[in-house]
């Protein structure tokens, strides 16, 4: 038998202060997967009417998000709380990747799981790490460590997106490909053309023009020799030798 599925993590945004990045950090969740949101004590109170434009469509995860009035009462029902946090914050606390925290819940190792963002300006304070059991930060620069609140969510989403299997997008249906009849004859009369307008000069060297033409023709990559052919032909099609 099959080992069942871990419980996806939560998502607690800590006293979130625009509601349009409640809805951002909702579009975030959803594209990989998560659907529970808690928020507690959001600036603006909740709902919030900028949130739902923002969420470009993750409307269940607003409609289903739930507002707490302290961390510990969100993560009451949740067995390993991580901080995220690009700083220690004067806590000592194991510190692990998105993707070391995404195995671990997978393992199902940890129990339910969630994840504390703190507000935009200032990120978690140090309460609100104490509460967690670990930390989890990613190398950023140390000069500019400045993520916004959807981008710290979507780095831990997609980490715990690799471990379950989601749908690939649609594949865009390309053109037919021309038979090689077509291409032939797209090619002969490109030939014609430039017979006409004295392109392949000198005489001895048409063979070997027609060729670079026809390789370049047929081949997706193009060399800077077939480069300088096709602006050649440009150039004497624009302005035809003197015959």
């Amino acid at each position: 038998m099959s080992k069942p599925q871990s419980q996806p993590p939560v998502i607690v945004l800590v006293r979130p202060q625009l509601g349009e990045n409640i809805g951002k950090a909702a579009r975030a969740m959803l594209n990989f997967g998560l659907v529970e949101m808690r928020l507690v004590t959001p600036r603006d109170g909740w709902p919030n009417p900028q949130a739902g434009p923002a969420a470009s469509g993750a409307d269940i995860v607003l409609e289903q998000a739930k507002v707490y009035e302290s961390v510990s009462d969100a993560v009451a029902d949740c067995a390993q709380v991580y901080a995220t946090t690009v700083r220690k914050r004067g806590v000592t606390k194991p510190v692990v990747t998105p993707e070391e925290a995404a195995r671990e819940i997978h393992a199902d190792t940890v129990g339910r799981a969630a994840f504390l963002f703190g507000p935009e300006r200032s990120g978690l304070e140090t309460d609100d790490v104490a509460i967690a059991r670990k930390i989890v930060t990613v190398p950023i620069n140390p000069e500019f460590g400045s993520l916004n609140l959807a981008q710290a969510v979507i780095l831990i989403a997609y980490e715990w997106s690799k471990g379950i299997e989601l749908a690939q997008p649609p594949e865009v249906e390309l053109p037919e490909v021309a038979p090689q009849g077509e291409l032939d004859g797209m090619i002969g009369q490109l030939e014609d053309m430039l017979e006409n307008a004295g392109f392949f000069f000198p005489p001895d060297r048409t063979p070997a023009s027609k060729r670079t033409l026809r390789t370049l023709l047929t081949k997706p990559g193009w060399s800077s020799q077939e480069v300088r052919t096709l602006r050649g032909v440009l150039s004497t099609l624009a302005r035809p030798r003197q015959r």
